[in-house]
C-alpha cells in the first residue's frame, strides 16, 4: 500500500499543539506586522471547530 500524502496547503496553515489541538492561522497575515511565532502565540487559545478539525485531520494523515 502506498504512503499517504500530506496536503501541503493545509500543513502550512495549521499548527498542532502537544495535546493534539489544531491551531488555525489568521487570514491575511501580511497585514499583521508581527512575526510568525508571535502570531501563533497570540492565537494559542483559538482552536479549530470539531467539524473543521475532522476535515483537517484527513489532510494531515501523519500529524
Amino acid at each position: 500500500m502506498p504512503k499517504m500524502k500530506t496536503h501541503k496547503g493545509t500543513a502550512k496553515r495549521v499548527r498542532i499543539t502537544g495535546s493534539g489541538k489544531l491551531i488555525l492561522r489568521t487570514r491575511n497575515p501580511k497585514r499583521n506586522k508581527r512575526s510568525r511565532s508571535k502570531l501563533y502565540q497570540n492565537l494559542s487559545d483559538v482552536g479549530a471547530h470539531s467539524t473543521v478539525a475532522r476535515a483537517i485531520r484527513k489532510n494531515l494523515p501523519y500529524a
